[in-house]
């Protein structure tokens, strides 16, 4: 709901604060006095394009302010915390927009946003119909989505499972087509993937092989090199000389033991020495006999080496292709097992999603089916209570049709293509909306569409839920073409839906604005005031905005219906209209 604007420098308006209630605002004034402004201070707040050229002259900036309630709306209250907006206290959010330098800014509840963001928000709570507005009715969707907000709780809860079971099978759609696009890189992948294992199985490498292999190989490369090496260790540890003399480690280290036994009687130290010696001798024992035992495994083995050299190749090319070392090539292989069994099982994920494709194309052909026929059903309501409306309207010939029909293939709202088509008068042929209608007709078709969603006997059953959702209607020209009794019952319908809803009308007949809650009256004046920029005089046009009430009202309803705000008999008029728009509510 809107709550206050305030307009300053736009156009016409270099300072007004227009207050607004619930139920239905009248906004009157003469021709020229600036009342298409409002409206445009109302549609930059909704998000609307801004035109550098409404800055009023001679001023350096235009700004709109309004306070817009949205509690009650969690879309909306959604949006504005996901833009960073704050809410007041008491549920109401400030928007702000301004125009300066040719360029416009958006403010929400005290942070910057793009125009777009307010748009959106508007969406949810705003709808006006003025003459370039009514043309989004022409459109199919449109019409669809009215229909929809008619047929009921029962329609939308089939609607809403339609959408989500719509939803779950587009993005199936979409997950499957990007599958089937990588289905060949997918099948090349796999190929390659089995070929590596395929050649790693046939080697069948083990942990750490190359290392051994390597050492292996190293050995028997130079073993003539060991032998000679491991002979002469041997021969000094415990060999014999040509002569047969024993001048080894061994016999050495024995000869010292036995000559410090001798001498251990007179000193002890002597003898811990010599066993100390003794200890060696055992050690270089040990080592001459481990020498012996490497010289007797020693043995050239060429047939041994071919086969370690031919065994090291395909470990090589083993490596060259999957990893520096043996582990790595037997790290890639686990890692390759796994990734094979990932692909096979997206084979049989794409398969499950196929399967859950076909489950959803079923369930949306039944709730497609169920989705028609409350819309039949809600269609002939629907025309029924338009009808009924547009006869109060001084349409009496006119009534609309509301057809529903089987669409090329089903969508995101159903298998129905909905049209509306007006007949205005016996005889003529069903027109779609627009075309068979003038502008003042499809503004009257439109409040009658919107008085007959209001006060649907579906939205009754909601009660409470459905207040605290209402929306805000505005209409600009709504009665353009009518007068007398037609104007009249214009009037009484637009009472009609401001019981439920917030209305804004800008109307120029007495007869409407007689039905309103609050009167608001957009004057001009001239302003002469020295240095003026307008005109060579210094006159410059101001306009205001103020509520009339009581005998002030009166006097507004005299001048709109004579022209004259002295004269008697408007004046009686004026008490009349707005007594019997009292007891016609």
């Amino acid at each position: 709901m809107l709550e206050e604007i305030a307009i300053e420098n736009l156009g016409v308006i270099r300072g007004a604060r227009v207050p607004l209630s619930e139920g239905l605002t009248v906004i009157t004034g003469e021709t020229g006095a600036g009342k298409t402004m409002v409206l445009t201070g109302l549609n930059l707040l909704m998000g609307g394009k801004a035109d550098p050229q409404s800055v009023r002259p001679g001023a350096d900036r235009a700004a709109v302010e309004g306070r817009i309630r949205v509690s009650g709306h969690p879309t909306a209250a959604a949006r504005v915390d996901e833009a960073g907006g704050e809410l007041e206290d008491d549920g109401t959010v400030v928007v702000l927009r301004t125009i300066a330098d040719g360029r416009s800014r958006a403010h929400l509840g005290g942070r910057a946003v793009p125009q777009g963001v307010l748009a959106e928000i508007a969406d949810d709570l705003v709808t006006v119909h003025g003459q370039a507005e009514q043309l989004r009715l022409r459109t199919s969707a449109k019409q669809r989505d009215a229909l929809d907000d008619f047929a009921g709780p029962v329609h939308q809860r089939v609607l809403a499972e339609y959408r989500t079971a719509w939803a779950e099978r587009a993005g199936l759609l979409a997950e499957i087509a990007e599958s089937e696009a990588k289905a060949a890189e997918r099948a090349r992948e796999v190929e390659l993937l089995r070929i590596g294992l395929e050649e790693i199985e046939r080697v069948d490498p083990q942990p750490g092989e190359d290392a051994e292999l390597a050492a292996l190989i190293e050995r028997l490369s130079n073993a003539e090199a060991l032998r000679v090496a491991a002979g002469e260790a041997h021969q000094a540890m415990a060999g014999e000389d040509d002569s047969g003399a024993q001048q080894n480690a061994i016999a050495l280290v024995e000869a010292a033991r036995r000559a410090l036994e001798g001498g251990a009687q007179s000193d002890p130290a002597l003898g811990e020495l010599a066993t100390r010696f003794a200890e060696v001798g055992y050690l270089i024992n040990d080592l001459a006999t481990d020498v012996a035992a490497y010289l007797d495994d020693l043995q050239a083995d060429p047939g041994g080496l071919e086969t370690a050299h031919a065994r090291m190749a395909d470990l090589n090319g083993l490596t060259r292709s999957y990893g520096e070392t043996i582990d790595d090539v037997l790290q890639w292989a686990s890692d390759a097992g796994l990734r094979l069994l990932d692909l096979d099982d997206g084979g049989d994920r794409l398969d499950s999603m196929k399967r859950r494709v076909a489950e959803l194309d079923a369930e949306l052909d039944r709730l497609a089916g169920d989705l028609t026929e409350t819309r039949t059903a809600g269609a002939a309501e629907l025309a029924d209570a338009v009808t009924t409306e547009l006869h109060g309207l001084a349409m009496g010939g006119a009534h609309l049709e509301v057809t529903v029909a089987p669409a090329d293939a089903l969508g995101p709202y159903g298998a129905d293509q909905v049209t509306m088509l007006l007949v205005p008068h016996p005889g003529a042929p069903p027109r779609p909306l627009g075309k068979g209608a003038s502008g003042g007709e499809l503004s009257r078709v439109m409040l009658a569409l919107e008085v007959a969603l209001a006060t649907s006997p579906h939205k009754q059953e909601a009660g409470s839920a459905a207040a605290a959702l209402r929306r805000t209607f505005v209409f600009d020209e709504v009665d353009a073409g009518v007068g007398g009794r037609a104007a009249v019952e214009v009037g009484r319908r637009l009472a009609r839906l401001g019981r439920t809803t917030q209305v804004i009308v800008v109307t120029h007949l007495a007869q409407v604005a007689a039905f309103g809650d609050a009167h608001l009256v957009v004057t001009k004046s001239a302003d002469g005031a020295p240095g003026g920029d307008g005109d060579g005089d210094g006159m410059i046009t101001v306009t205001g905005v103020r509520e009339v009430t009581d005998e002030n009202r009166v006097v507004e309803l005299a001048r709109m219906l004579s022209g004259q705000e002295d004269s008697a008999t408007a004046r009686q008029h004026a008490l009349e209209l707005l007594e019997s728009s009292v007891v016609g509510r």
